[in-house]
């Protein structure tokens, strides 16, 4: 028996410098920015044209992902700013 070795993300996305900031969840990074950059995510990111990916964060585990990325969501924006 083998171990299927799984990977979460926790990223933010940006339209330009100093833009509004996205907070999202992905266990396929590339494919997910991807679809935000072509405009296929219907709701914020796109009424905004969030498209820039600034930063990630790595996971094993969906439930500590999950909960990184509530946690960034209740950070004010300069905290935000600071760790991008």
């Amino acid at each position: 028996m083998f171990k299927i070795n799984h990977q979460y993300y926790v990223y933010i996305l940006t339209n330009k410098k100093n833009g509004t900031l996205y907070i999202g969840i992905s266990n396929d990074l590339e494919r997910r920015v991807w679809e935000h950059r072509n405009k296929l995510v219907e709701g914020f990111t796109k009424k905004y044209g969030l498209n820039r990916l600034v930063y990630f964060e790595q996971y094993q585990y969906v439930n500590d992902a999950i909960l990184r990325e509530k946690r960034l969501k209740k950070w004010k924006r300069q905290w935000k700013i600071n760790l991008i």
